[in-house]
């Protein structure tokens, strides 16, 4: 039975090299960020246009002109939103049906808000990225374009860092470096490689 783990972290705390990690070792992943830029090019653009007129050239959702539209804006975020969980959860769902299918024994769910979504309840385990705020914000701030304004606007989308560890059953801590972010990462799938896990075929009944 396919074990469903949840990856997710804060901006800036290490989780999409840990999701590569996993990746390397052969573990099946959905990632939700490449799954939501695979519908702004495609079939989530013509919503978001009709919602945020301007944010779309070309057919393709440009997100330098959609980002000012929705950040800081309660009821702009909530729309966008609105269009784009669906279509991430149809897909998510897809993947999800293609590894019960093939018997995977473990897949990740990488999923950057999914405290912020309620989306406990989709995964068997929940693993945590973190570091020391420190080094988020360093990592942060080395991004191009990246201000201390916009790192403290996208944190406050965010449950902080010590609230999610209250969720999670295994933290991964990234401030040592790659290679021991990785050593964790083979004592994760060690101990969840095997277990019987509901979650998978939970979503699939649901979307039936």
């Amino acid at each position: 039975m396919t074990f469903v783990l949840g990856l997710t972290g804060s901006i800036g705390m290490g989780k999409s090299t840990t999701s590569n990690l996993f990746r390397e070792r052969g573990v099946p992943i959905y990632d939700a960020d490449a799954a939501v830029h695979a519908l702004y090019r495609g079939k989530a653009a013509p919503f978001i246009e009709a919602a945020f007129p301007g944010s779309v050239i070309d057919g393709v959702v440009d997100r330098k002109r959609l980002s000012p539209m929705v950040l800081g804006n309660s009821d702009a975020m909530k729309r966008l939103e609105e269009i784009i969980h669906p279509l991430v959860r149809e897909a998510e769902r897809a993947f999800l049906r293609d590894a019960v299918a093939r018997s995977v024994p473990l897949v990740v769910l990488d999923i950057p808000l999914l405290l912020e979504t309620k989306g406990q309840d989709r995964v068997d385990a929940i693993i945590l990225v973190s570091t020391d705020y420190s080094v988020q914000k360093a990592r942060v701030l080395e991004r191009p374009g990246m201000t201390v304004e916009h790192f403290q606007a996208i944190l406050a989308r965010q449950i902080p860092d010590s609230e999610k560890r209250k969720h999670a059953h295994l933290i991964i801590d990234t401030s040592y470096g790659v290679s021991d972010a990785g050593r964790q990462v083979d004592a994760a799938i060690r101990t969840f490689r095997g277990r019987i896990g509901h979650a998978a075929i939970n979503a699939i009944k649901g979307s039936a």
